[in-house]
């Protein structure tokens, strides 16, 4: 896969959009690869991680998130969503999952129906491979309006409080599988 194609593909111009998408994808795809280096016993497809981190956001285009340059019309929640019918529609489907599936620590039907979040409620959320939940996790590090900034591992649990407790513990169990 050549995932700078795809990208070129939908991020075209060179602009401020496009610059954040890079930084931070490439962010955590170095943070993917230093995880399956650090843990071969967890037999990670590297150039998977790599591809898929790459590629993880590449529907932010079309939300609505004026902070990072994006001035698309739907919610910025859907940008999972949307990435993964962009990876779909190219003939990735196994990244389109972790498209689907990085939001917060995974977003389970109940609380897409609690929330009452935009999202087809008939979909699966949740990371379940392990080169879905190392994408996931090394995400939460990295912010598209702070690309200068690393979180550390307690300001990152912090953020997580947000999506609820079963979210943080989500993150501590991968703290202790992938640091």
């Amino acid at each position: 896969m050549d995932y700078q194609s795809i990208i070129d593909k939908y991020y075209p111009s060179e602009n401020e959009l496009r610059r954040i998408l890079l930084v931070h994808s490439r962010q955590v795809a170095d943070r993917c690869l230093l995880i399956a280096r650090k843990h071969p016993e967890l037999r990670l497809d590297s150039e998977f991680l790599e591809e898929a981190a790459m590629l993880h956001d590449i529907g932010i285009y079309r939300c609505d998130a004026p902070s990072i340059q994006c001035f698309g019309s739907e919610p910025y929640i859907c940008h999972g969503v949307i990435g993964g019918e962009i990876l779909r529609q190219e003939g990735w489907p196994r990244h389109a999952l972790v498209c689907e599936r990085h939001t917060g620590t995974g977003l389970s039907r109940q609380q897409i129906v609690s929330q009452h979040l935009p999202l087809p409620p008939d979909g699966q959320y949740e990371p379940e491979s392990l080169e879905e939940q190392v994408v996931c996790y090394a995400d939460k590090f990295y912010s598209k309006t702070r690309l200068d900034r690393e979180r550390t591992v307690v300001e990152t649990a912090q953020s997580l409080e947000k999506f609820g407790q079963e979210g943080v513990q989500k993150f501590l169990k991968w703290v202790d599988m992938f640091e």
